[in-house]
């Protein structure tokens, strides 16, 4: 079977059994991948104590810029090629995803140049004080070791998924998931390697979603190719600005948690940070639902979008919207149910004060997952249509802008009302901000036209 005459199952078959086909992988997936720092997280925090465990989350945001980075080319680049695969030009749509792979490649390099350079510099802007400093640098090296296979394994990820081989993508960060539980038990509960074993099980087990990856281009009908010398390099950055909204999201994330640190060491201490970071955990799991939605509608609506098949796309965006409705409620109902078996999944029950905390923040936070999943959803959309500046203000609004504002009037003007309450009100401000985009942009032939004619 040739390159032109594969079926490509997103422009041809059932939407409903296409949404499945993608988000289902994509959702195993991301979780996998985001389980790596959640799974360091339950060794950690029950065989080497809540220091250690603030330590990790303290350094998650400066790893949160570096995937940001990675997100913003590899999703925007993925989304030019889907578009490129809809019209059947695979030569352009291998030549994206070919600047893409070069420009991580040197990213990467100066990232660990930079990051080994000034490392005490960075833990500290972190937030490292002299308790937990120790600890962040034995965690911080380690990973520094591998962050290029990570990078990379984002940026491959979203293209094989992309070339019609979700499970290929899925499977391959599913494996370093399971890895990495057997790893952090053996490493940090077997033989008590402490942090450091955390950090080479996380760094060992991906290494190896990248190595299954690579073997897509063993695939005899693919139809991406890499050829490193490449010609207009500006539609590199032309890309990677219709990925801004995951840069964004990414980057204004990390400094969100980056803040909540600092407001937490004022006002309770490194006991504060270990709460958070709980919350954060599942924060990062309920996110992930919504996210592989979106992230399954880019590469379906892009190259719907590229054969201007607007029906589809409007089919899509219902099934969609459903099932995020459905998981939200199921994860809500979840989270305030269970909330105490989860937190002491993290903790030993000698830490009570920690956990209670942890337990208060949640019943404050739940909120935030009403409406998330269709923000994610409708800033997909716009990314895929290429639609960068829309995407990206909710982007800002949604994980930068409006949580900084609200975390600075609860905690200096409003000090009696807890100041974690910006998380959901900044979410259900921006759901407002996401809804104004959609019906200005609403998927029909006319907003197809427009943004094809250069008039959006």
């Amino acid at each position: 079977m040739t390159q032109s005459d594969r079926i490509n199952h997103v422009l041809s078959s059932s939407v409903i059994v296409t949404f499945y086909r993608l988000w289902i992988p994509s959702l195993l997936g991301l979780l996998a991948l985001t389980t790596a720092n959640i799974v360091d997280g339950l060794f950690i925090g029950n065989y080497v104590g809540s220091n250690a465990l603030a330590a990790v989350n303290l350094i998650i945001p400066f790893f949160g810029i570096l995937f940001g980075l990675s997100f913003m080319f590899a999703m925007g680049g993925s989304v030019r090629a889907g578009k490129y695969i809809g019209e059947k030009n695979y030569t352009e749509a291998s030549n994206i995803f070919s600047k893409t792979v070069i420009a991580i490649i040197s990213l990467v390099g100066l990232i660990i140049l930079l990051g080994l350079t000034f490392e005490t510099n960075v833990l500290r802007a972190l937030g490292g004080t002299d308790e937990v400093l120790p600890l962040m640098k034995t965690y911080y090296r380690i990973t520094m070791g591998f962050i290029w296979t990570q990078l990379l394994t984002v940026a491959l990820y979203f293209f094989v998924r992309l070339d019609g081989y979700p499970n290929l993508a899925s499977f391959a960060l599913i494996l370093g998931s399971a890895v990495n539980i057997g790893l952090d038990y053996l490493f940090v509960a077997h033989l008590g390697w402490g942090i450091a074993g955390a950090a080479w099980a996380t760094g060992i087990s991906q290494a190896l979603p990248f190595i299954v990856l690579c073997s897509y281009f063993l695939q005899s009908n693919r139809h991406l190719n890499f050829y490193f010398h490449q010609t207009r390099w500006r539609e590199l950055f032309q890309s990677a600005a219709n990925g801004l909204s995951e840069f964004v999201n990414e980057i204004s994330g990390a400094i969100i948690v980056l803040i909540l640190n600092w407001l937490f060491v004022l006002r309770y201490g490194v006991d504060g940070v270990a709460a958070f970071t709980i919350l954060n955990y599942l924060l990062m799991i309920g996110m992930m639902f919504g996210f592989s939605i979106g992230e399954a509608g880019s590469i379906f609506i892009s190259q719907n979008f590229g054969a201007r098949q607007v029906k589809r796309i409007q089919q899509f965006l219902l099934v969609s919207a459903l099932n995020a409705l459905v998981i939200a409620v199921i994860f809500i109902a979840f989270l305030v149910g269970f909330s105490e078996f989860l937190v002491t999944m993290f903790l030993p029950d000698n830490e009570m004060y920690v956990i209670e905390l942890a337990n208060e923040l949640m019943e404050l936070v739940w909120p935030v997952f009403l409406v998330s999943g269709l923000t994610m959803i409708i800033t997909s959309y716009l990314t895929a249509l290429h639609l960068p500046k829309p995407s990206a203000i909710i982007a800002l609004s949604r994980s930068l802008v409006l949580p900084i504002l609200l975390l600075l009037v609860l905690f200096k003007l409003l000090p009696e009302y807890p100041f974690i309450l910006a998380i959901p009100l900044a979410e259900l401000f921006t759901f407002g901000i996401a809804l104004f985009f959609f019906w200005y942009f609403p998927p029909k032939q006319q907003t197809l036209d427009r943004i094809t004619n250069g008039c959006a």
